[in-house]
């Protein structure tokens, strides 16, 4: 089986580099840098082909001799990279985490008899498929909340961050309006809203806020609440608002000593050299997802949580591991015909499908990835999730 990696950075790197093990997979990595090409080909079975993913022309010409797309390109070039993959009628697993709805491509994947996996990351990913899991073994779903973030080990001021993927995205998490279902309904709040302190195991106390992380979600299960919060140190989300709501975001130009500049493109050259992981960092990602619903009688809460560590041996980053990995085994479940499920597939549909979810996490510990479930009984008046 041919596959072709649509980015060969942190993530799309790592992605590459698990499928490559696969003695009956043949994998190239696409990018428009030679540098992280180069260091695949050295460290892997992966061959590299430099080229530009922005020119659709290209995306066409470059898909046509392989059986399996993956998508690890930036949130901003990520819908029309899924559209153009799927006219030209390739099976794709996408990590790429963009705005734009993705079922607007259903109708065009269907008529190409494409399966497109979309937001198959850790989380949009591993959340939506224990949701989808939890949710058709339970006789009736409550609540969902999903905890998540990647930070680093060492706080350092200011922001007492390093971007663990594409910086651009992280912007772009801190701007687009926050959706979440309460009551049955859509409810829309800022980013970085509703801050709030939780203690988590191993790592301590973290700051949780509001971002977009449903996504899909909120279209494919029937839960009457449904809310997603990005993790971070405490402040975090406070010093972002500030830079957000004095223009420091915004993407329209304004003029500066005679020039136009996009404060966005100001912004991101001057936090992105702070945000950049050096090969000494370390970092974590830590994610807690807790469902409550009722099954034979009993109120119920399953609380399932996973914290990962930067990988010395691989030297590998634990949201290149999670992330990219979640990506690799759900790829290998396509190509091994584990599920098939034409048009728009997002992760919760892959939790849905028996076998997928159990055999993720017998692919998770091969790979030294442990995620840890707990199921109680509950009394849902005190529910606060």
């Amino acid at each position: 089986m041919k596959i072709i990696v649509f980015g060969a950075g942190m993530v799309g790197g790592a992605i590459a580099k698990d499928l490559a093990l696969d003695p009956s997979f043949s994998v190239t990595a696409v990018d428009l840098d030679q540098e992280p090409l180069d260091r695949l080909e050295k460290e892997s079975r992966v061959a590299g082909i430099r080229a530009d993913l922005g020119n659709e022309a290209t995306v066409s010409s470059i898909v046509s001799d392989y059986d399996l797309v993956i998508s690890a390109v930036p949130g901003f070039m990520g819908f029309k990279t899924l559209r153009r993959v799927i006219e030209t009628g390739k099976d794709i697993v996408d990590i790429s985490f963009f705005g734009e709805d993705p079922f607007e491509l259903d109708e065009l994947a269907r008529s190409k008899s494409v399966t497109a996996v979309v937001d198959c990351g850790v989380a949009p990913g591993l959340c939506n498929i224990i949701a989808g899991y939890v949710h058709d073994r339970l006789d009736r779903m409550d609540r969902y909340a999903c905890y998540v973030g990647g930070l680093p080990q060492e706080r350092e001021w200011p922001f007492e961050y390093k971007a663990v993927f594409s910086p651009i995205d992280v912007l772009a998490e801190y701007t687009r309006p926050s959706r979440f279902v309460e009551n049955g309904e859509e409810v829309v709040r800022p980013a970085l809203s509703d801050p709030e302190l939780i203690e988590f195991p191993e790592v301590g106390v973290l700051e949780a806020f509001n971002t977009d992380g449903l996504h899909t979600l909120g279209r494919t299960l029937d839960v009457p609440f449904m809310k997603e919060k990005t993790l971070r140190y405490p402040g975090h989300a406070g010093l972002m608002r500030v830079f957000r709501e004095c223009g420091f975001f915004d993407e329209t130009p304004i003029e500066v000593e005679g020039g136009m500049v996009r404060p966005i493109a100001l912004t991101s050259s001057l936090f992105f050299d702070k945000w950049k992981s050096t090969a000494e960092d370390r970092e974590f990602t830590v994610m807690q997802v807790i469902i409550e619903g009722r099954k034979d009688g009993k109120d119920l809460r399953s609380t399932y949580y996973l914290l990962d560590r930067y990988d010395e041996e691989t030297q590998t980053t634990s949201m290149a591991r999670t992330t990219g990995y979640t990506c690799s085994i759900v790829a290998r479940q396509l190509l091994g015909g584990m599920f098939d499920h034409k048009g728009i597939c997002p992760p919760e549909h892959i939790g849905r499908t028996a076998g997928c979810f159990e055999h993720l996490l017998e692919e998770y510990a091969k790979r030294r990835i442990h995620l840890t479930e707990e199921t109680i009984e509950i009394d849902t008046a005190g529910s606060h999730i």
